[in-house]
């Protein structure tokens, strides 16, 4: 399994609760513009990360949106 950088996880974050405010009113090209801004920064931080790691594109992509999306429970709050 692909091991994503915390930065390619935040850039995810921040691409989602930008979706996720976008979605939560009216469409407009300037409401939306800051998640389609956020969803680029993330897709070319993939790109990149792929390149220089040497893993698949594919592979960190899902990884990313696993740990921001479907966040494995923290052991350590037991």
């Amino acid at each position: 399994m692909a091991n994503p950088s915390e930065n390619l996880i935040q850039l995810c974050r921040a691409s989602v609760e930008a979706q996720r405010v976008a979605l939560s009113q009216s469409y407009t090209e300037g409401g939306w513009a800051p998640w389609l801004e956020a969803a680029e920064t993330f897709q070319a931080a993939v790109t990149a990360e792929a390149t220089e790691t040497g893993e698949s594109r594919y592979a960190l992509e899902q990884a990313a949106k696993k740990a921001v999306l479907h966040p494995e429970p923290d052991e350590s709050q037991s």
